[in-house]
């Protein structure tokens, strides 16, 4: 069954080492992707030197897309040697990964009244790159104080249309944590607030090892992880060794 995922990736603990990490989880996704076939296309970036993101968020769609990566949920921590550590001492790192799945139009009600939208450049800072169209879209959404945005298409309209993914998936996903809550769980324990004491998975570099402390799995090889060899964990998660 072909799904549309909404892909969240941003920058946690750690200073420009989490940007970085973050900038890693994005290629792994990235390559993942491309390995399973399914379309990628970016949303929103912000990033920052040396290939690091502040956020990253994509829309994929292919076959058991939602399914495949539902689990890769929450607060991922990095243990390495940063680049820009010239002591060579390990540092921790943390980096956020929501993903939420695509919903239609009509599974989310919002009013146009509701939506507060601004437009501005979509370019970057500086040089010919910058966009000198507002085509750039930020859409706040008044009664949950939601804001989304979208720069990489061409026009205003599509980038509005993309942003109103975002929001229709984010509104769809507080639905699905009031009911979580009912039932006694909470989205906050599923995603994090990115504090290093948080982390459903360890990447250790020093031990060539990655750690899923949900289901107490390890794996080594984490370079062949990070380039997009995630079908051991997703077949772990769904009950296949």
């Amino acid at each position: 069954m072909v799904q549309k995922v909404i892909l969240e990736i941003r920058a946690g603990t750690g200073g420009d080492e989490a940007a970085i990490f973050a900038g890693d989880l994005v290629r792994m996704y990235q390559k993942y992707a491309g390995r399973r076939g399914w379309g990628w296309s970016a949303i929103d970036t912000n990033p920052t030197s040396l290939d690091g993101y502040k956020t990253f968020i994509a829309e994929l769609s292919g076959e058991g897309a939602y399914d495949s990566l539902e689990q890769e949920s929450g607060v991922h921590r990095v243990q390495r040697i940063p680049k820009t550590e010239k002591s060579g001492r390990v540092h921790t790192s943390t980096a956020t990964v929501a993903v939420l799945p695509e919903v239609e139009p009509k599974e989310v009600k919002i009013n146009d009244s509701d939506l507060e939208t601004t437009f501005s450049r979509a370019g970057g800072p500086g040089g010919q790159n910058v966009n000198k169209v507002e085509t750039a879209v930020r859409i706040l959404h008044r009664p949950s104080g939601i804001v989304v945005s979208s720069r990489t298409e061409r026009s205003q309209h599509a980038n509005r249309e993309k942003a109103m993914v975002i929001l229709r998936a984010k509104l769809y996903e507080i639905e699905r944590e009031s009911e979580a809550k009912k039932l006694g769980t909470s989205r906050r324990e599923q995603i994090g607030t990115g504090e290093r004491a948080e982390k459903i998975r360890t990447y250790n570099f020093p031990d060539d090892r990655v750690t899923d402390h949900r289901i107490g799995k390890k794996w080594h090889h984490i370079e062949k992880i990070l380039d997009g060899d995630l079908d051991p964990i997703v077949r772990a998660f769904q009950g296949r060794t």
